[in-house]
């Protein structure tokens, strides 16, 4: 019951504009900086590893940019539940799409990989910009909450895209190959791997990092292009959204060179504005000499 009130408020609160909701935005920020400190810790503490070069007043200043724009985050998402086709194109807009329609006139199936950048959510409205007869799959980790689910599907599904548990898009990718049906799947990079897939490490951030290799296994597999995204914030409530070839052929480089390579492009963004990454997520929480002496562990059980 609670779960399906608070579905309703926030369908009511995705109807008023975004003028409205960044004043609420504002309060949210300081509830959630000052009062609550959500994650400030954890905040801290990976702003301060990634940059150790900047100063204690550069890593407070990145801090407060990051949770405000978090909570801008937060009702931007919301309010594409009931933006208009018109509006969304309107704040969210994608450069060099010449780059993307040369693969589907080409008729091949293209995959992108990008990270918690930005406002990652609103990559979903691409499904705007594409040609006609294209699908466009968006991969996710359903919410045990089915109602919440629920909700996250109808907005992400807004304007054309299909959410895809990342479990099933294998299945997707067969099915539309068995089709001869092109497609455009998004995949997120910076994920932290659960600890049966510690399997390849590399420095981002200033860090020795665990990274998801499994959009270079499939991209490999089925020979996909592959494209990375980069969203830059013009400014508040509106981005622009840059479309860079990373390979035509993933098939022709080493392995984990694909990975570095969209890796080491995403922390070149956030070196450039690093309030628009989300730093409150615990990427570091796996760390290489532990996950060895698990192994060596289990060797010897």
């Amino acid at each position: 019951m609670v779960s399906w009130l608070l579905y309703g408020l926030v369908w009511l609160l995705s109807l008023l504009p975004l003028g409205i909701l960044y004043w609420l935005s504002d309060v949210l920020y300081v509830l959630l900086y000052y009062v609550a400190g959500y994650r400030r810790k954890v905040v801290r503490s990976n702003l301060e590893h990634a940059f150790p070069e900047k100063s204690p007043q550069e890593i407070l200043r990145i801090e407060k940019r990051f949770y405000r724009h978090l909570c801008d985050i937060f009702v931007e998402m919301y309010r594409m539940w009931h933006m208009s086709a018109k509006e969304i194109r309107k704040r969210c807009v994608f450069l060099n799409n010449e780059v993307l329609r040369r693969y589907f006139d080409e008729g091949k199936s293209v995959i992108v990989v990008l990270g918690h950048y930005g406002n990652w959510e609103w990559m979903a409205s691409y499904s705007l910009w594409m040609p006609a007869g294209i699908d466009f799959y968006t991969l996710y980790k359903p919410l045990h909450n089915p109602v919440f689910d629920r909700m996250m599907y109808k907005i992400r599904s807004r304007f054309g895209a299909e959410p895809v548990p990342k479990n099933d898009i294998l299945r997707k990718i067969v099915e539309n190959r068995r089709a001869g049906r092109s497609f455009f799947a998004a995949f997120i990079g910076d994920q932290t791997p659960n600890k049966a897939n510690l399997n390849f490490w590399m420095e981002f951030l200033n860090q020795d990092t665990p990274v998801l290799i499994g959009t270079e296994k499939i991209a490999c597999k089925f020979d996909l292009p592959v494209i990375s995204l980069r969203m830059r914030r013009v400014k508040r409530g509106y981005y622009e959204v840059d479309i860079k070839n990373l390979t035509d052929s993933p098939k022709q480089l080493e392995y984990g060179e694909l990975t570095r390579m969209h890796t080491r492009m995403l922390e070149q963004y956030i070196r450039e504005e690093p309030e628009l990454w989300l730093w409150s997520h615990r990427r570091w929480k796996h760390k290489r000499e532990e996950h060895a002496e698990a192994g060596k562990a289990s060797e010897q059980s």
